[in-house]
């Protein structure tokens, strides 16, 4: 938590002052322990997709961090070669097949994958990470629903940070539902809990890929979370008018490192220094990550189409 969370820092400062990094991007600084309490709950076999909040998860499941920042800056080292950017960062080696910026779209993509381990018989598990705004489109509920008539080993991850950009959830979604209980409308098991609680993460995501490797059907985990910049971009957007100073400090005091770092506490008396040690390193590593991608050269133009599709 504590290497995605300097990494995204240094990247966001950097991409504000420098305006070097020609990508959208969406940070996940806050959100830090779903994806590493889901990730470490996962095999090295095991596969995940992402939606276009992708940092976390990319870095989590094993991405190379030189790789992720060349991309960023759109270089040829990129791990998608500096043609994705920010939303299609990929590491199949690793078992993080890619992101994608279409809202929903790698839902329906991990559903085909686990649908192929559940047909094949493989003792695999497809991990999707997606938005509470993307419990809102027609693809999530017919992935949901085809993953439970296959009983496909799927594990539905649902960031729910509270808003669709701007939009919060309480606007969008009637009074008295929630996300989890849709999911469990499709007879999958179902659970919501924080998110921001690394230890409750991890011990529920285990639970839920041992259920999907056991040929016990897909599940669902809404883990209650929040971003604390804006929906795309560096900066802070508390003066936008759609939440307040107030609420994202709220959020702030329940940062998951420090929530994790309170609770390791008694056990490890040191645990603030060494917190304090770490971000030194991996600040340093993102920064010697940033050295190296802008030495590295840009796509030659020869290969501008390479990869597309002809007609």
């Amino acid at each position: 938590m504590v290497r995605i969370r300097c990494v995204e820092e240094v990247l966001a400062d950097l991409y504000r002052d420098e305006q070097e990094m020609r990508t959208p991007t969406h940070f996940s600084i806050g959100q830090e322990a779903v994806a590493v309490g889901v990730c470490a709950a996962a095999g090295p076999d095991d596969v995940a997709y992402c939606g276009h909040r992708s940092h976390g998860p990319y870095l989590a499941k094993g991405g190379d961090l030189r790789a992720m920042v060349a991309e960023l800056y759109g270089k040829a080292t990129g791990c998608a070669g500096g043609r994705g950017g920010s939303v299609h960062l990929t590491s199949p080696d690793t078992g993080f097949i890619g992101a994608t910026a279409i809202l929903a779209e790698s839902i329906s993509l991990a559903v085909g994958a686990g649908w192929a381990f559940a047909l094949e018989g493989a003792p695999r598990v497809a991990i999707t990470f997606f938005g509470d705004g993307a419990a809102e489109e027609g693809a999530f509920h017919e992935a949901l629903n085809f993953a439970a008539t296959q009983r496909a080993p799927v594990l539905f991850v649902c960031e729910n940070n509270g808003y669709s950009i701007s939009s919060p959830l309480r606007a969008r979604q009637p009074y008295g539902t929630t996300i989890w209980e849709r999911a469990r409308g499709y007879g999958m098991a179902s659970r919501q809990l924080d998110g921001n609680d690394v230890f409750a993460v991890h011990a529920a995501a285990r639970e839920a890929v041992e259920w999907c490797r056991d040929g016990r059907g897909p599940y669902f985990l809404e883990l209650r979370t929040y971003r604390w910049r804006e929906h795309v971009g560096p900066n802070w957007d508390y003066d936008e008018g759609y939440r307040t100073k107030a609420e994202l400090d709220s959020w702030m005091e329940r940062c998951p490192i420090k929530v994790a770092a309170a609770g390791l506490s008694a056990a490890h008396p040191d645990i603030d220094e060494e917190v304090a040690g770490w971000r030194r390193e991996f600040r340093q590593e993102v920064l010697d990550a940033v050295t190296a991608a802008k030495a590295d050269p840009f796509p030659a133009v020869a290969d501008l189409l390479q990869g597309a599709y002809e007609s």
